[in-house]
């Protein structure tokens, strides 16, 4: 809708390596088949050695920006937990390699899960305000899991980027103006350091506490009840796994008193699943799983009709949930087939168990380091079959804590 606010563009940016969670299961005696069909997960996106948040964010941010588009956006917001220094921005990076305007207002914002979602909505005021206005902005969020072998989230762990190009010309969604909102203060996931992560059960129930309060919010502002499937065509959430977002539907859907538990799955089934098809293969990709399913569902689900609201919810950790909606425009199906993230997904490399645990060590260790030098002899077919000579930005070097970028 022309003057609405919305997403021109999604660009998904999986790693150039994946593990296939089946291989894992083998490796830690775990059942494959119930990783699959319970938590919804099928393979992990792990980092090459000269991959880190950075060039994620940049090679992803790459594949869906024109010149125009570069010169139009006036506010770049990254979206992580897994920032790589205290003091300088993931942003300073970004922009500097995507070579936007010096008239640009960046920076990082960390909120668990959450951030990519917040900054969806101040880059949503900033476009309604004057100082927006004929301007674009540029929401990426990028991160990759801490090592956790033989943990019980590792089947779930992941990496990757995604970049959504937000404007008033949008072409995939526009949003409407109400949003439900629910926080608390808890201590449910935690990154003390940039190499300890700790997760516990809580966290499922901080999830579904901030989806239910968020929803009743959402409903207030609204000024009425609703009917669930009347007002909402489909489905978005906050895919830690996806898993999760069956435990969310059908808890939504349980609470407005209307469904059982058989008649909220099989509403899963046709109003959610679809969203799923790429996050599956992705793993964790914290506060982005909200846009990649988005990206999925529109991409997958061409019956959705012109018009239909599609309902969102971004949570993270900490906690803060929020609930709005999307609708759809013409043509959203075509234009999300049309970013291939089936052909970046399948253009990846397959890691056996054993690789994947030493580079996921490596990079441990590389974690805050002084010195730095990414192992590409070590890896070279891998390096010289998806980097070598295609212009891709990656880590070179770390010098006295300074990092440095070239083109691959």
């Amino acid at each position: 809708m022309q003057g609405a606010v919305g997403i021109e563009k999604i660009g998904v940016g999986p790693t150039s390596a994946y593990l296939d969670i089946r291989s894992l299961c083998e490796q830690r005696g775990l059942d494959p088949q119930y990783v699959s069909s319970s938590l919804l997960t099928d393979e992990r996106g792990v980092l090459a050695p000269w991959e880190d948040p950075v060039t994620l964010a940049v090679d992803t941010a790459e594949s869906i920006l024109t010149s125009a588009d570069r010169a139009a956006i006036g506010l770049l917001i990254i979206g992580t937990e897994t920032g790589l220094d205290q003091e300088k921005p993931l942003s300073s990076w970004v922009h500097h390699h995507l070579e936007l305007s010096a008239h640009c207002r960046h920076f990082e914002i960390k909120f668990a899960c959450y951030g990519s979602t917040a900054a969806l909505h101040m880059a949503a005021a900033w476009l309604g305000s004057p100082a927006g206005r004929g301007r674009k902005a540029l929401i990426i969020n990028t991160d990759h899991s801490l090592v956790g072998f033989g943990q019980p989230y590792e089947p779930m762990a992941g990496a990757g980027a995604v970049a959504v190009l937000v404007s008033n010309e949008p072409r995939l969604v526009w949003f409407e103006p109400h949003s439900g909102i629910w926080t608390q203060n808890v201590t449910d996931v935690i990154r003390p350091s940039p190499i300890v992560e700790i997760l516990n059960e809580e966290s499922i129930y901080s999830y579904l506490d901030a989806l239910e309060g968020a929803y009743a919010h959402y409903e207030s502002q609204l000024g009425s009840r609703i009917e669930f499937s009347e007002w909402f065509a489909r489905s978005i959430y906050h895919v830690p796994f996806g898993g999760m977002a069956v435990r969310a539907h059908r808890s939504l859907l349980m609470a407005t008193g209307r469904y059982s538990r058989e008649a909220a799955d099989e509403h899963f089934r046709k109003h959610v699943h679809p969203s799923l098809i790429y996050t599956r293969r992705i793993g964790s990709c914290y506060g982005g799983s909200t846009f990649i399913a988005l990206q999925g569902l529109l991409a997958s689900d061409r019956s959705i009709a012109d018009d239909a609201r599609i309902a969102m919810f971004g949570f993270g950790s900490g906690y803060c949930g929020e609930y709005y909606a999307a609708r759809v425009l013409p043509g959203a199906g075509e234009a999300a087939a049309a970013a291939a993230t089936d052909v970046l997904l399948n253009s990846r490399r397959s890691l056996d168990v054993s690789t994947y645990e030493a580079v996921e060590r490596a990079r441990e260790a590389s974690t805050g380091s002084r010195e730095y030098q990414p192992d590409r002899d070590q890896h070279a077919d891998w390096y010289d079959s998806l980097w070598h000579g295609r212009g891709k930005l990656i880590l070179k070097s770390i010098e006295g804590y300074h990092r440095h970028y070239a083109r691959s």
